[in-house]
């Protein structure tokens, strides 16, 4: 697929902060947030420049059948295999800030998980276990090994469920505002009425944010509930967030297999070098699970993103693909302070725009 919205004009430019009292979507509850972690390099906000707009992405697509789903993905490059899994009401292209950067020294491989995307329903029900399989699955049907995984919310949910088993083929792991730790202790009835909801009204909300890409005051309004900025964010880029993710017919299934799903007790089987990352103004995962992945990994580091939403790959592109990079080549050691648990600062609340 080409980039598909280079017709759009590029941001205006930002608006002044304002401060705005911000509620959580339905997966969040307010709590304290986990102080930032200082970055150690440059930090901008966004991308003006993306090299992914300048790719012809219909050469780099496939698709495979793995147990019996059909798998659509994109792939690029070669060398150590990096795995990059979507979250809920996502798809592949939540990765575009990381695929061409990446592809120049790794085979990156970007799924749209079955029921997302561009990827059908699978015949089997959705759900964390049976989404781990499907990367196994996947990892075989793929000859992937010494792999490194990268999930985002429930991407990263799943790519915590797949690394409990120990799979030879992962080497180490990255979770980027993952669900999996509130997610345990919530009733599956509200989410399940939530998630109906949002995927009624989708379609409708979908004209609302497409006819708010040009102008940055629109933008922020449509999209703040996921990214901490979005009217300092390119407009394609948030385009094809949306456009990839509209009608998910997975949504509600998805939300009934994750919500009271609970794997803390086994967390601390995964052997594997683990980096998690998030952002500290995350308004869909509380940031505070930051902190909880930390303890529960045995060979974990933590990275808090300061203003910053759900999306730090996105939201952040260069400082993340740096961490990524020093991630990647130091297997899980001491990253020249880059990386550290950080402690608890203020409430969740009142935010400042940039």
């Amino acid at each position: 697929m080409a980039a598909t919205s280079q017709k759009l004009r590029s941001p205006r430019g930002d608006r002044n902060g304002s401060r705005t009292r911000r509620s959580y979507w339905f997966f969040a509850a307010p709590g304290r947030r986990p102080a930032p972690t200082p970055p150690a390099g440059p930090d901008p906000y966004g991308n003006l420049d993306p090299e992914w707009m300048r790719v012809d992405w219909r050469e780099h697509l496939r698709s495979a059948d793995v147990d019996g789903a059909t798998v659509n993905y994109a792939e690029l490059g070669d060398g150590p295999p990096l795995l990059l899994i979507h979250g809920l009401s996502g798809s592949w292209q939540n990765w575009l800030e990381q695929v061409p950067h990446f592809a120049r020294s790794h085979r990156v491989i970007v799924p749209d998980l079955p029921g997302f995307g561009s990827s059908p329903m699978p015949p089997w029900e959705l759900s964390i276990t049976n989404y781990g399989r499907l990367l196994d699955d996947l990892a075989a049907k793929l000859g992937l090994s010494g792999a490194t995984l990268v999930g985002n919310s429930m991407g990263g949910f799943i790519a915590a469920e797949a690394s409990i088993a120990q799979p030879d083929w992962v080497d180490r792991v990255m979770l980027v505002s993952a669900a999996g730790i509130t997610h345990a202790r919530m009733r599956k009835e509200p989410a399940e009425v939530a998630a109906r909801m949002a995927a009624a009204t989708a379609p409708l909300a979908f004209r609302f944010q497409d006819s708010s890409l040009k102008r940055p005051r629109l933008r922020y309004a449509a999209f703040s509930g996921v990214f901490h900025a979005p009217h300092r964010m390119r407009p394609e880029l948030l385009w094809e967030q949306y456009h990839g993710a509209i009608g998910a017919p997975g949504m509600v299934d998805a939300v009934r297999g994750l919500v009271g799903y609970d794997f803390t007790d086994r967390l601390e089987r995964v052997d594997d070098p683990a980096l998690v990352v998030w952002g500290r103004n995350d308004r869909i995962v509380p940031p505070k699970d930051a902190l909880a992945y930390g303890q529960h990994l045995s060979h974990s580091r933590v990275a808090i993103f300061d203003r910053t939403g759900h999306c730090p790959q996105l939201e952040r592109p260069v400082r993340f693909n740096r961490l990524l990079e020093q991630f990647i080549a130091n297997d899980g050691d001491e990253l020249a302070n880059a990386i550290d648990v950080p402690g608890e600062a203020g409430p969740t609340g009142a935010d400042t725009v940039e």
